[in-house]
């Protein structure tokens, strides 16, 4: 596209500034906390709002079976397709799924509030607001096209629900079906660089279960945390030498390990 072509886009996609950030903010107030995991209110929310912008939605919930293996609820992935003409595929991924908010929040997680100019609330940063600005960029796309300027290939959209754990029932399946064939994908990020490389991530859970006893006589049963400390300790170990590897994939660096509880692990220890 000439220069012009691409300051028109920009101010399409400023037109609707204001839409965007209602768009965002809708999203926002629909928790999609992960674990547990339930997202389907959440995509259907999301489809809704694309919806209201003109664009054709396909839900694809993933069989029960494969959500419930897991340990997730729900999950419903979003695609959205608009063809301009012959040209590749290019794909544009972004999550819904979003970590539990945890403590310390001066404003509602789940409001949407916006102070100062910015929106407080989980998932605006990462990655609702992929959502947002995914769908009214391709708005500003289709109208630019409607108006008479000429473009060529297929931008889809992946919003997905699997993220925080491993994206293996979100874009992996979504690709492993044949749901999506694209020639190329752009992933959310956290910064406002292009990266060419991201890490992988193997999630584990470990089960310690104790027997219990009166405080009196500790001796007579089996304390589940004091079995922790070991995991804990050789756990925490690996970070030293994991430090000391590095990918041959440029800008991929070292292997990093992180340790968390949940909720279920902390009742059952």
């Amino acid at each position: 596209m000439k220069p012009e072509t691409f300051a028109r886009l920009d101010d399409l996609v400023d037109e609707r500034f204001d839409d965007s950030v209602a768009f965002l903010r809708e999203l926002v107030r629909v928790p999609t906390d992960t674990p547990p995991g339930d997202n389907a209110a959440g995509a259907e929310r999301a489809a809704a709002l694309l919806e209201a912008l003109g664009f054709v939605v396909e839900r694809h919930a993933v069989p029960a079976e494969l959500v419930r293996a897991r340990g997730m609820v729900s999950v419903t992935n979003l695609v959205v397709r608009v063809r301009f003409g012959a040209g590749p595929v290019i794909a544009l991924n972004a999550h819904g799924d979003v970590v539990p908010p945890g403590e310390g929040w001066t404003h509602p997680p789940y409001g949407g509030e916006i102070r100062d100019g910015r929106m407080y609330g989980r998932g605006v940063a990462v990655s609702k607001s992929d959502f947002a600005t995914y769908a009214f960029a391709l708005h500003a796309l289709r109208r630019l096209h409607a108006n008479g300027e000429a473009l060529a290939g297929t931008v889809e959209l992946h919003f997905t629900y699997d993220e925080e754990l491993g994206g293996e029932l979100g874009p992996g399946w979504l690709l492993s079906k044949g749901l999506t064939r694209p020639d190329l994908a752009i992933g959310a990020g956290f910064s406002y660089a292009v990266v060419t490389a991201h890490n992988g991530s193997l999630q584990m859970e470990v089960t310690v279960r104790g027997e219990a006893a009166h405080a009196a006589i500790p001796e007579t049963g089996i304390d589940a945390l004091h079995a922790s400390v070991d995991i804990l300790r050789a756990l925490y170990g690996l970070r030293e030498s994991l430090a000391r590897r590095h990918s041959a994939v440029p800008g991929i660096g070292s292997p990093t390990i992180n340790i968390a509880a949940s909720k279920a692990a902390r009742t059952r220890m």
